[in-house]
């Protein structure tokens, strides 16, 4: 953690910014800066693959027909978290394999098409991590060795467009909710958006009835998105997956994934 911490602070000093911070970490109005800082420019840039963008059904990285769903979902999304100040968005599902990465992803780049905002995508389903394979992306380390300081935030986020930071995990990791649970991991968080000025934090959660780990983080964040899949999440699981989700975050909303007019039943779902 001390690496980090002197990381952070090297990339503190390197800010073209001479004002007093903000006593509020979460400002209640997005900051939309017209120059990206420095400690963002120093992130290693990568090429993602258009033909293993496709394979996983990423289709948002390119305005097109195929991402007008991810484009009208982007707005609704950026409208209201702008008009209630917020920052971090947790995207959930009730059950597993429901398309929550996919979305989450899609999501992430389709707000990186607004080049007046930085978004980071953070693969936090610690315990089943899969963003590194949907976007291409090959890091050494866990998420755990960031946290634990033996590598530097910088070395370990990369940018895949120039407003658009990914930070993943190559494998599980053995106890992911004392990670999530660990103390330095508000910090950590609250440090890397005082430093890189994020105007959105997409995190990618595991389902919320697999597990404690998802209801372990939602408190960190601003608001959640729960995915559900047609004619597969049963109504009383979104009924409780969503219950469970409001009490600790603000719900933004729940998208219907694979919905087909044929698979909108009540009994389906």
């Amino acid at each position: 953690m001390e690496k980090l911490q002197a990381a952070l602070a090297k990339a503190r000093n390197q800010r073209d910014w001479r004002n007093d911070p903000p006593k509020d970490k979460r400002p209640r109005k997005p900051n939309l800066p017209q120059t990206v800082p420095e400690p963002w420019e120093a992130l290693e840039k990568v090429d993602l693959s258009r033909g293993g963008l496709r394979q996983h059904r990423i289709v948002a990285h390119d305005a097109g027909r195929g991402s007008t769903n991810f484009d009208v979902l982007r707005t609704k999304i950026l409208l209201q978290m702008q008009q209630n100040g917020w920052k971090r968005l947790a995207i959930t599902s009730p059950a597993p394999s429901s398309g929550k990465t996919t979305v989450a992803c899609n999501l992430a780049l389709g707000l990186g098409r607004q080049s007046n905002l930085r978004t980071m995508l953070f693969d936090f389903d610690l315990g089943d991590p899969s963003v590194h394979e949907f976007l291409g992306i090959d890091r050494p380390h866990r998420l755990s060795d960031v946290l634990s300081g033996e590598v530097s935030f910088d070395k370990h986020a990369v940018r895949v467009r120039n407003n658009v930071a990914v930070v993943t995990s190559p494998e599980p990791e053995p106890d992911p909710t004392q990670f999530i649970l660990s103390d330095q991991m508000e910090t950590f968080l609250d440090d890397i958006q005082t430093v890189y000025q994020p105007d959105i934090m997409v995190f990618d959660l595991p389902a919320i009835l697999s597990g404690d780990r998802a209801r372990a983080f939602l408190k960190t964040v601003d608001c959640a998105l729960i995915v559900a899949l047609a004619g597969r999440t049963k109504f009383n699981q979104l009924d409780i997956c969503e219950r469970e989700v409001a009490e600790s975050t603000n719900v933004l909303g729940v998208v219907m994934n694979g919905c087909h007019p044929s698979a909108m039943s009540q009994d389906d779902l």
